[in-house]
């Protein structure tokens, strides 16, 4: 036991040595002419290693380089000579620009960089808040049977969301024409609307109803409730991120959010497969549904 969690601490070092630039030459990936590398280590507010976007920006504000920091918070990059800014960021946080020279055939360690948790936007106000059509998307992307992504949205929907007082206790309802799906082949969206996916002479209407928020820390949320679709029921739960409240032209609140969710066509007894061996090649069995959400604070 002591022995092996010898050797997870030496690695760790050993991967931590080499992003501050002091692993022996021979030990890491050559440098190759008229380049240098530069390396970082990205931290959280408690001292931990995190996952962050990194950017290389040279000094004319040109991208030369961007990754993510591995799980020890580890990034590097092979980049010519110059000096340069690592832009770092991770959603929740707020970002950082530290400055670094890189030379050639060297290498240039900047850090630890430490990223601070960013201030939470301020919560709506209690009361109802009703969906902005013409500010909000429903979209979905699914797999066309291996060969590529399929993008499509509803274009017609309304909803309200009740904020209530703790935001934990609020609840939100959506409804969705099912006949507005849209993917911009009217072939496909034919098939889509037909008895063999959506049936919307039967089922007209997808509806959402969620009666429970939890707070995931920062602006994080997630969202659950049921979705109706194609006669039956499932519990989905939106991966939220709430981006505040603002004022609009005309002078009315809004409140802003974005979420995401996986659904299982087969959990809605859409065979895909039954599909497939009908000759109708329409999407493949899992769908991401990505929202944007603007909502407008109704009035008393």
């Amino acid at each position: 036991m002591f022995k092996r969690r010898s050797q997870r601490h030496t690695g760790r070092w050993s991967a931590r040595r080499a992003a501050r630039g002091t692993q022996p030459r021979n030990q890491a990936p050559p440098i190759p002419a008229g380049a240098g590398r530069v390396a970082c280590e990205v931290i959280d507010p408690v001292g931990l290693p995190m996952r962050a976007d990194v950017a290389v920006i040279a000094a004319d504000g040109r991208q030369v380089a961007r990754g993510c920091s591995d799980p020890f918070g580890l990034y590097q990059a092979t980049v010519p000579p110059g000096d340069y800014q690592l832009a770092v960021s991770a959603e929740g946080f707020q970002p950082r620009r530290t400055p670094v020279r890189i030379t050639e055939r060297d290498y240039a360690a900047a850090g630890p960089i430490q990223l601070d948790i960013a201030p939470q936007p301020p919560l709506p106000s209690p009361g109802r808040w009703d969906l902005d059509p013409a500010h909000t998307a429903i979209r979905f992307v699914a797999r066309h049977i291996g060969l590529g992504d399929v993008h499509g949205r509803f274009n017609r929907f309304q909803g309200s969301v009740w904020i209530g007082d703790p935001v934990t206790s609020s609840r939100l309802e959506v409804l969705i024409d099912a006949a507005s799906i849209d993917t911009g082949v009217q072939a496909r969206d034919d098939h889509l609307r037909s008895p063999d996916f959506l049936d919307v002479h039967t089922y007209p209407h997808l509806r959402f109803s969620a009666d429970r928020f939890t707070h995931r820390g920062g602006n994080r949320w997630t969202v659950a409730g049921v979705l109706g679709l194609h006669g039956v029921s499932r519990t989905v739960r939106l991966d939220t991120v709430y981006l505040g409240t603002g004022t609009g032209m005309d002078g009315e609140t809004r409140a802003a959010c974005r979420a995401t969710t996986e659904l299982h066509r087969e959990d809605y007894t859409l065979n895909w497969r039954k599909m497939l061996a009908a000759g109708i090649a329409v999407v493949g069995p899992t769908v991401r549904v990505e929202l944007d959400i603007q909502a407008i604070r109704a009035e008393s």
